[in-house]
């Protein structure tokens, strides 16, 4: 059984992302993990890191409580919309406060100076688009997926990492949004 936590990253309530969080969370209890999904829209944070990894800024109780869920999942699954082919701010600003220096990372005597903490965790990234999948991971080359999938997640010591990419969000039928709630279920039964 997996402990996982499920971080949404939209910063309006009711969407798709919400709908495909709790799809997997879903097919997580269906196949026996325990999920917690964490809804950026229902937090209360200051997104800004204001002095930067100078210093430890204190975490509000949203981000203590998310951290100390992070911290203890087996799998990490990030949902957000692409918005001007990055991560909602919203998103970036919650990693930036919850994945501070002494949770996920310290510093230590090896080359990279640093030792990541997150390890023997995987994650799972979801990203939804108004543009067709294929152009954004060819022709735009998934800059926001590989920043967060290598920068980020994979520099604090998630691995494996794996990816799925819904382009035309916008633009396909609602059979074709149900065949993804049943896929992104599925991903929730196997943990992946």
């Amino acid at each position: 059984m997996a402990e996982i936590v499920i971080v949404v990253g939209h910063p309006r309530s009711s969407t798709y992302c919400e709908a495909l969080a709790a799809a997997y969370r879903r097919g997580a209890e269906a196949g026996g993990h325990r999920a917690r999904v964490l809804a950026l829209s229902r937090m209360r944070f200051d997104p800004i890191l204001h002095d930067g990894f100078s210093g430890q800024q204190p975490l509000e109780p949203d981000l203590a409580e998310a951290q100390r869920a992070i911290g203890a999942a087996d799998h990490l699954v990030i949902v957000f919309p692409l918005w001007y082919g990055c991560l909602p701010a919203l998103l970036k600003g919650f990693i930036e406060r919850v994945f501070q220096p002494g949770f996920a990372t310290e510093k230590a005597k090896t080359s990279m100076g640093f030792r990541p903490l997150l390890t023997g965790k995987s994650a799972r990234i979801i990203v939804t688009m108004g543009m067709p999948g294929f152009v954004y991971r060819w022709y735009f080359g998934a800059h926001a997926l590989k920043m967060l999938k290598r920068n980020i997640l994979g520099f604090v010591g998630f691995s494996p990492i794996r990816d799925l990419v819904l382009g035309r969000i916008d633009a396909v039928s609602a059979e074709r949004r149900q065949l993804w709630l049943a896929e992104v279920e599925e991903l929730g039964r196997l943990a992946r």
